[in-house]
């Protein structure tokens, strides 16, 4: 049998050597340099361009990145196909596909001004290119915004006691933001006050678990209404009926400034992830030497084999689906909108682009070792129950883990797992819609007409992303909506490399491809594979043609499925040619010579 601690050092080793190693010389490779201007200090507007503390920054964007899906993917994976295959690809992939993504993804924000990724390929390859995969990311954002919202309701629904202390969590989130932003208050006493108050608010929880609609909670269970007129979504009404509250959530918070909620949030969602992530790691480690080696076994099988399926009645083939299956802890195309949404106009120094863009993704993968190692360790998933129901083993083995460790009761630990799961979801929800928001305004430009002032207003482009997000995720069909957003995710990340790629090419011609184009290369591959089986075999044929449904057909899950389809090869066709424009703009670039300035920005031109 298989130590849990096992998993864990070889990751630590794995990552530990990246860091010093591979990230300094790709910092070394783009020339940070303190003495430049961030655009955070060169457009400061109170707004969004705000220089930020580098610990706060961090928590910002760790907290961003380390969303529900470095939880959610790492556990799908391993309960479908074993856990050898899910920690090979977070303990290898990440470093040298994820890391290099977000760091560079940064960097080359950082020198364009912070704008996005659909900004800088405009650059190089014109407006169309921009056009197109802006559109590439907002319908990325749309699967997002809908899984997220799923996996929320999902725990909140397990664990009622998370759903009062995400409650708390974030009202002490805006009472922060008035201490730092509007009160100038001192930052470490306050900081040390409200991180208390966020871990108060787990007992709060247990004391005070809070449902919408009758169910079969914990004793004590607060239920706010008598019921609901939503059908049932995996089963349940009260997962249908959290779901529009939290994309309401995610509208409202998305449209605030970032000082009110999005930075004292982040920092404080980074207090629950540093102690959740390290606190189970350390635990693991900790349990095994003080006699709970017993208990931290793996007891999921380590190859389930090629089409899975030994936990869940669920079968997919490992080629391409495990590769975007785990849609973020070793790569993810939601992170380069991060980096180069909110990230690159905060940040106060080049050189903090290393620890936040490369470390914090590393970070994440260690969030998605946490997420194997808590469902191996506690594999009860019940047998042909849906992989939804595997989720809340995170909260479930978390608590186990910590029970071992730290002696921790599991009526305080679970739940408290349950909130730093939360916490993430709800923190990448209404980024994802905020930075939704970013990349209208880019297609919108300045607005000439009638149509373009309100495409343009953020709270007409805030709804039309969480409106059709809830036409998707209303079928509640689990194990359709996560690889397309996997296989929508991990492609978006092929071609925020392929931007990077494009920067170095037309920076110097010296500069190798390497580290960017190989990665770039494989998962373009991986991820159009991935879109085509599902959008043809998955649901044209499995559904539409065989009449394998899951509800019997209704409209409902039909609208779902037809979008998907639709969604899926939209993606494939602005995924290729994307990749075939920008292929033959770094071909030029490596034949003519680049014509941009030092540091890789932009040369001003005549045109």
């Amino acid at each position: 049998m298989v130590q849990a601690i096992t998993v864990v050092v070889l990751t630590l080793v794995s990552f530990t050597v990246a860091y010093l190693g591979y990230s300094r010389y790709l910092a070394q490779f783009v020339d940070l340099d303190d003495e430049r201007e961030t655009p955070a200090h060169k457009y400061q507007d109170g707004q969004e361009y705000v220089p930020s503390k580098k610990p706060v920054l961090l928590g910002h964007h760790y907290s961003s990145i380390a969303g529900g899906a470095p939880i959610v993917g790492p556990i799908t994976a391993t309960v479908v196909w074993g856990w050898v295959p899910a920690f090979l690809w977070v303990a290898i992939g990440n470093p040298l596909f994820g890391s290099v993504h977000d760091f560079m993804a940064l960097t080359a924000s950082m020198r364009h001004e912070g704008k996005s990724i659909g900004y800088i390929i405009g650059e190089y390859v014109g407006e169309r290119g921009k056009d197109m995969i802006l559109w590439f990311a907002f319908l990325t954002i749309i699967l997002v915004v809908a899984v997220f919202a799923l996996v929320i309701a999902l725990v909140f629904n397990a664990y009622p006691q998370s759903a009062t202390a995400s409650l708390v969590y974030i009202a002490l989130a805006l009472v922060f933001g008035v201490y730092l932003y509007q009160l100038d208050l001192p930052f470490l006493p306050g900081t040390l006050a409200f991180i208390a108050a966020v871990f108060a608010g787990v007992w709060v929880g247990v004391q005070y678990p809070l449902a919408l609609v009758p169910g079969e909670y914990p004793a004590g269970t607060i239920v706010l209404l008598a019921g609901s007129p939503l059908p049932p979504v995996l089963g349940s009404v009260n997962i249908a009926t959290w779901i529009p509250v939290i994309l309401v959530y995610g509208f409202i918070a998305s449209v605030l400034p970032v000082w009110v909620l999005l930075q004292p949030r982040d920092f404080l969602t980074s207090s629950l992830l540093y102690a959740g992530v390290g606190g189970t790691l350390l635990a693991v480690i900790v349990g095994t030497f003080t006699g709970g080696a017993s208990q931290l076994v793996i007891d999921v099988p380590a190859y389930a084999g090629f089409w899975g399926g030994a936990l869940v009645d669920t079968t997919l083939p490992l080629f391409p689906l495990l590769f975007v299956t785990i849609a973020c802890g070793t790569i993810s195309g939601f992170h380069s909108l991060v980096s180069s949404g909110t990230t690159a106009k905060q940040l106060d120094k080049e050189s903090d682009a290393r620890t936040i863009g490369y470390g914090g993704m590393l970070g994440e993968g260690l969030l998605a070792t946490v997420a194997i190692v808590t469902v191996a360790v506690y594999a009860e998933v019940p047998t042909g129950g849906g992989i939804g129901l595997a989720l809340p083993n995170f909260a479930s083995g978390g608590g186990l883990i910590l029970n071992v460790g730290f002696g921790i009761s599991e009526a305080i630990a679970a739940p408290f797992m349950g909130l730093v799961l939360v916490s993430f979801l709800l923190t990448s929800t209404d980024t994802a819609v905020r930075l939704g928001r970013y990349m209208v305004e880019e297609l919108v430009g300045t607005p000439e007409t009638q149509v373009q002032e309100v495409a343009a207003n953020r709270y007409v482009n805030a709804f039309l992303q969480v409106a059709p997000a809830y036409v998707l995720v209303a079928s509640g069909r689990w194990a359709d909506l996560w690889p397309l957003f996997g296989g929508a995710n991990q492609t978006l990340a092929a071609l925020a490399l392929l931007v990077s790629t494009i920067w170095l090419a037309n920076w110097d011609d010296q500069k190798q491809l390497i580290s960017t184009g190989a990665p770039m290369a494989f998962m373009l591959v991986i991820t159009t594979t991935a879109l085509l089986y599902l959008a043809f075999y998955q649901n044209l044929y499995q559904k539409f043609i065989q009449g394998n449904w899951a509800s019997g057909g209704t409209t409902v899950e039909m609208a779902s499925t037809g979008i998907q389809i639709v969604i899926a090869l939209v993606l494939i066709w602005l995924a290729l040619s994307l990749a075939y424009m920008g292929i033959s703009n770094i071909r030029e670039a490596r034949g003519t010579g680049a014509a941009v300035a030092d540091g890789g920005e932009p040369a001003e031109t005549d045109d």
